[in-house]
């Protein structure tokens, strides 16, 4: 058994702004990396995981203690609903729905391909599943219950399984999706209709949400106090809001509390532009929803457990590397042209490359590292958190019943 050396919550905080401070100066000296968007967080994230998988060889596990973590998490998801007023869903609201349709017919081929594959190498078809849509679209907690419903139902123990898949997908998610969005971009020449990435994007447009780490952001530390208190109700609330709709005992309805923090923020930023009792500094937004996202995926990077991607057999991770091109080749060829072929698609295309493989987070951080560099996407960041981390879960649902409904 491995020893085991407890990092405490400070030291565990320090390390997470290490690791991004690694990936800032890493990205800084390999013009690769830059060149095809590759967040920071992963870099710096993938190495300190390196080093801790070497460690868990020789021995040694190291454990951190990031309880603020989730909170991060629900702080920047805040920031998105801050950032969706209504003249902005008015624009994109339909989008909502075409990408959610082009997430669905993803999630369908992507099961096709773990199932026929799992048959072609002689293997049980609802493995196909698990290395399909349940833990690459549907990412670690939709693997753990999965794994708990086929134990129970058809004896395939498959827990593990689900796991190392969810962390392959979680860290191919983040590194495929910049390079297809960047090429995307650099071949069709496209531009955002808010300028480029140098520029000062809150002086023409003050209510714009950038999420970009290089904007120029002009806050206090009064509006910074009030902003905060803002994301930290939208964080407090969606816990409530959790409890009161899960007393109705709707068992399937398993909406993440993120996605609660993501809706206040939307009714507030509302309430507040009609009747004007408030305005919101969406700088300081910007800078706030900027950090949040960067030091909760550091934190989920540096503790990724890479030792569990060696107990994938290799017929898994053939269906794994397989699953990751189709994805990769869907979003560039399909996902780009359903969604305008414009810049905002460009983007979607590298989120979508980031839940499709990942999770939610993944893909907006894939989409944070694009805009940071060719300029804002607003409409991007409202449509791929929405259904990415609401929708396309219950889709996900349907589709895996349909699946299984014909293989059994």
């Amino acid at each position: 058994m491995n020893s085991i050396i407890q990092v405490s919550e400070l030291d565990s905080f320090l390390i997470a702004i290490i690791v991004l401070f690694l990936g800032y100066f890493i990205n800084s000296k390999v013009k690769v990396l830059r060149k095809y968007n590759i967040p920071e967080p992963i870099v710096g994230g993938l190495i300190v995981a390196i080093v801790i998988t070497i460690m868990h060889t020789q021995g040694y596990d190291i454990t951190f203690q990031l309880s603020l973590k989730d909170t991060l998490m629900q702080m920047f998801f805040a920031t998105v609903g801050l950032a969706a007023s209504l003249k902005l869903l008015a624009k994109g609201g339909s989008r909502v729905f075409l990408f959610l349709g082009v997430a669905t017919l993803f999630i369908i081929i992507q099961n096709a391909v773990g199932v026929s594959m799992s048959k072609l190498l002689g293997l049980d078809p609802l493995l196909g599943l698990m290395v399909g849509s349940i833990t690459l679209s549907g990412g670690h907690g939709t693997g753990a219950a999965w794994s708990q419903t086929f134990a129970d139902n058809y004896g395939l123990q498959t827990l593990e399984l689900s796991m190392a898949a969810a962390t392959f997908g979680l860290v191919m998610g983040g590194i495929i999706g910049g390079p297809v969005a960047q090429r995307l971009i650099d071949k069709f020449n496209l531009k955002s209709d808010f300028g480029g990435a140098c520029e000062n994007h809150h002086i023409d447009h003050p209510d714009l949400v950038t999420y970009s780490e290089y904007e120029e952001d002009r806050i206090t530390s009064k509006n910074t106090i009030e902003t905060l208190f803002i994301l930290l109700i939208c964080v407090a609330g969606a816990a409530h809001v959790k409890e009161v709709i899960d007393s109705f005992g709707i068992s399937w309805l398993r909406i993440p509390d993120f996605v609660y923090s993501l809706f206040i923020g939307v009714f507030i930023t509302n309430i507040c532009e009609s009747t004007k009792v408030y305005k919101i500094n969406h700088e300081t937004v910007d800078a706030l929803g900027t950090i949040s996202l960067s030091l909760f995926l550091a934190m989920a990077l540096m503790s990724l457990q890479l030792w569990e991607l060696l107990g994938l057999a290799l017929p898994m991770l053939a269906i794994l590397a397989v699953q990751t091109i189709v994805l990769a080749v869907f979003a560039y060829f399909v996902t780009f042209r359903i969604m305008g072929k414009n810049y905002d698609a460009a983007v979607i295309a590298g989120g979508h490359c980031g839940f499709g493989m990942g999770a939610t987070p993944t893909a907006v951080m894939n989409m944070g590292s694009l805009v940071s560099r060719n300029g804002p996407s607003p409409q991007a960041f409202m449509v791929v958190p929405i259904v990415g981390a609401f929708f396309i879960d219950i889709a996900n649902l349907i589709i895996l019943q349909t699946y299984i409904s014909f293989i059994q």
